[in-house]
């Protein structure tokens, strides 16, 4: 059940990035919405740790900043994966991936008390 409600919370954070930045474009229904879920739960589980692993010197030299480049690039690549997602450049995609890690971090603690 827990995995179905983070599916459907991935898919709101996207609806949500959509709507509040510029250059991040989603088209398509609520059942898309949770296949976009899917698709970024599933590339944050296989791809992320492995693009973090070898980007370690970097996080560390901008003192963390660069898991926001991270976020945007596995952003961009839901939306290469997906077509009713388009994220149009690299300023899009940071945003968009800061905007969803804010969105989880929120729904994290308000859920954990």
């Amino acid at each position: 059940m827990r995995t179905i409600a983070q599916l459907a919370l991935n898919g709101i954070g996207v609806w949500l990035a959509a709507r509040l930045v510029p250059g991040i474009e989603y088209d398509g229904g609520v059942l898309y919405l949770l296949l976009t879920g899917l698709v970024i739960g599933l590339i944050n589980l296989t791809v992320k740790p492995i693009a973090t692993l070898f980007s370690i010197p970097f996080i560390v030299l901008s003192l963390g900043l660069f898991f926001l480049a991270i976020n945007g690039a596995m952003l961009i690549l839901a939306s290469l994966i997906l077509e009713g997602l388009s994220v149009q450049g690299c300023m899009p995609a940071i945003l968009g991936g800061l905007v969803l890690a804010l969105f989880n971090w929120v729904v994290r603690a308000f859920g954990d008390s």
